[in-house]
């Protein structure tokens, strides 16, 4: 064991000298004092093979390895670790203060609960990004705050083969990546190197309603369209092209004047060049005249001011052209850039004033566009046809749109089947400036949507679905954003609850379908929600009655023919409402009946009748007859008098007591109730305290219900 004893010397050597040292190694003499001063019985080491080849320096101390393989037992006396460490310059490390660390580190119980990837959200349906034709893969994601790789795998997923981020994208592939990277897009296109021609002028009457628009059309293109409208009011958003006596054509857009087609106006001066702004000469400027300039004025549309009915007799033009000029509109009898033309539909007079200040106004422009390459166009109306399926009415802006085609218009794509002009005759393209009606659709697509003309079905395919995802996450977020959790405090408060009413709408065309859908929003109230649960373009189906007879929603038909014998019946046995009108204001004016007739209303307190205190009787009470009673007689003055009530009793105009009546007698006869003129006596529970000269008030609780509001703009309300 002479190797042993060799080995616990050279420990003790090493060890010695190591302390020795200790102000040259201060971070080994740190460690080995921080961890063994505290240390004063006897340490000794398990023993345990070595096979290293080296030496090192461990945690707990020196470790010396040879080459022969062995075992190393380490020892150390209670004399060498007693030691100070002042003696060897090192600074004994401060006790701190026990904390527990998971008190530290535990979240409060108010935190809310956070999901591990929450950071890393897919979609952002708040950020847009502006795409253009030729933009690069690196553009993309800079705009979209994505990585380069992750929008080429995307594009790889979806079929295209990018070689270089470099390389020019279509519009078509970078809104694909946009949308499965979850941002919206807004289409830029340029005409830049495109030849550009001159294109007729798109012009949209707009004014206020029973003003004479669609009759100043009609003298325009000697046609009779405003006697086939419902009422005698324009409902729908009418494009057609009228032939100037000069030869030159304008393209026209006449739209609904009532306060309920608010979207269709806003939809006419978007795609618009010109605002003819109609006023009527006798009636002068009206809400709807003023919301119409505003949307010009949004769209930064010039504006030409029609003053109609100038052959009225109570006619005043000079007193319209001063509210014009009260609302700010410069015209050039007043040194502004604003022409106004004094016309008669009727007479047909000053018509060709009108159509002179449009064409000097359209020169003025210089309207020009893109006649070759794909089209740009703008839904302005969508409808429904039994025959013939989704046909869309759009105007071309820009390109040429040729039958045979694959468009995407919105969330829906289909291949163009047939095109057909104004006036019903087939075509084979559509030119800038053009109104045409397009068939071939796979869906209804919404009034206002753009279309877009793809290269191939498979790329309208992945667009349009990708669309229709897109646009569902949209309204599901929406949805849970508006869902509200009720409270019992508000029960508690005596506040009604309010009543849900479902309506399903139908009707023949896409834009009324959303004009009647935002009329009837805007008869919610705080009693009673009016829930849209389903919309849809043509007449009333079974699958539309039994919807409703699963959710308890009444069928409200905007100019849709009516429903068959049976489906009627079968509604009638499902009680289910069905509203069939052809004017906005009838249908506005029943939804509101139904509406005040299904809310709870709100209950209150009002005087019945009043007494006047003439007397007091006082009768000794007793044992068996129960404590002194005051009776007060009484003479009903206002309204009447009720025993099951409760009475208010009023001194000089200050409320004294209040209280249940508890008798109520006239000639010694109990009665129910006493009317006015009348004399009686009455006792109020736990009141004794009656002056001659008092006021007795009967009190009734009511139910006031909601009442159906009419603004002379046309706009309803219901107010509570």
């Amino acid at each position: 064991m002479a190797w042993l004893e060799l080995g616990k010397k050279r420990m003790y050597m090493n060890l010695t000298r190591a302390l020795a040292t200790t102000s040259r190694r201060h971070v080994v003499g740190s460690s080995f004092a921080s961890i063994f001063a505290e240390q004063s019985v006897y340490t000794s080491a398990r023993c345990m093979p070595d096979f290293i080849n080296r030496s090192y320096l461990g945690a707990a101390g020196f470790c010396i390895g040879t080459k022969e393989n062995g075992t190393r037992c380490f020892h150390a006396s209670s004399q060498v670790w007693a030691r100070s460490d002042a003696a060897y310059g090192l600074k004994t490390p401060k006790k701190e203060k026990y904390v527990r660390k998971d008190s530290r580190n535990q979240p409060s119980v108010e935190a809310p609960y956070v999901p591990r990837n929450a950071t890393s959200a897919k979609s952002n349906p708040d950020k847009t990004i502006e795409i253009f034709e030729g933009m690069t893969l690196v553009e993309l994601a800079k705009r979209s705050g994505k990585s380069v790789s992750s929008l080429q795998d995307i594009l790889t997923n979806v079929g295209e083969k990018i070689e270089s981020e470099f390389d020019p994208l279509t519009m078509d592939v970078a809104e694909l990546a946009a949308m499965e990277v979850g941002v919206n897009v807004k289409r830029l296109h340029s005409t830049e190197g495109a030849e550009l021609l001159p294109r007729p002028a798109v012009v949209t009457v707009m004014g206020h309603v029973d003003h004479g628009k669609t009759s100043l059309l009609d003298a325009l293109r000697l046609t009779s369209v405003a006697a086939k409208e419902a009422g005698g009011i324009t409902q729908h958003l009418g494009a057609f092209v009228v032939g100037m006596s000069s030869g030159a054509s304008i393209t026209f857009l006449d739209t609904p004047g009532h306060a309920a087609f608010s979207a269709m106006r806003a939809r006419g001066a978007a795609v618009t060049d010109i605002v003819v702004l109609v006023v009527a000469a006798d009636d002068g400027v009206m809400p709807q005249t003023l919301e119409a300039v505003s949307h010009a004025k949004l769209a930064n549309v010039p504006i030409v001011v029609a003053i109609n009915k100038c052959d009225k007799p109570g006619a005043n033009p000079e007193k319209v052209k001063l509210q014009l000029a009260s609302e700010g509109l410069l015209l050039e009898e007043m040194g502004g850039d604003i022409q106004v033309v004094e016309v008669s539909a009727v007479q047909k007079t000053g018509l060709d004033n009108l159509e002179v200040a449009l064409l000097l106004q359209a020169d003025m422009m210089d309207l020009k566009a893109r006649f070759d390459g794909p089209a740009q166009a703008y839904v302005v109306e969508a409808r429904l046809d039994k025959g013939r399926g989704p046909l869309v009415t759009t105007i071309v802006k820009a390109g040429t749109l040729v039958c045979g085609q694959h468009v995407v218009i919105g969330s829906q794509w289909g291949k163009i089947r047939a095109i057909k002009d104004t006036a019903g005759r087939l075509t084979q393209r559509a030119t800038p400036a053009m109104p045409v009606e397009i068939e071939g659709l796979r869906g209804l697509p919404m009034a206002g949507d753009d279309v877009i003309v793809v290269h191939s079905e498979e790329r309208a395919r992945m667009l349009s679905s990708g669309r229709k995802k897109k646009s569902e996450e949209d309204r599901l977020k929406g949805k849970m954003v508006q869902i509200v959790p009720t409270t019992s405090e508000d029960s508690e408060e005596g506040i009604p609850l309010r009543v849900e009413m479902p309506v399903i709408v139908k009707a023949d065309v896409q834009g009324t379908v959303q004009a009647v859908t935002d009329a009837l929003t805007t008869l919610n109230s705080p009693q009673v929600s009016v829930n849209i649960v389903h919309v849809g373009v043509g007449p009333i189906s079974q699958s539309d009655v039994d919807l409703a007879q699963a959710c308890g929603a009444c069928i409200v038909g905007f100019n849709v023919k009516s429903p068959p014998i049976s489906l009627s019946q079968a509604a009638t046995r499902a009680s289910i409402k069905v509203i069939l009108h052809r004017v906005i204001y009838h249908l506005l004016e029943d939804i509101a009946n139904l509406i005040i007739e299904k809310a709870p209303g709100t209950s209150e307190t009002q005087v019945a009748g009043q007494a006047e205190v003439l007397n007091i009787f006082e009768v000794k009470g007793s044992k068996s007859k129960g404590p002194d009673v005051k009776i007060a007689g009484c003479k009903v003055v206002d309204g009447f008098v009720n025993r099951l009530a409760t009475m208010r009793l009023l001194r000089s105009g200050e409320v004294v007591f209040e209280g249940l009546c508890s008798s109520l007698k006239r000639e010694k006869q109990d009665v129910d109730s006493v009317k006015k003129g009348t004399e009686c006596g009455l006792v109020i529970n736990n009141c004794s305290d009656f002056q001659i000269g008092d006021v007795v008030q009967c009190l009734e609780q009511v139910v006031r219900k909601p009442k159906f509001v009419k603004s002379e703009s046309g706009a309803v309300r219901i107010e509570c």
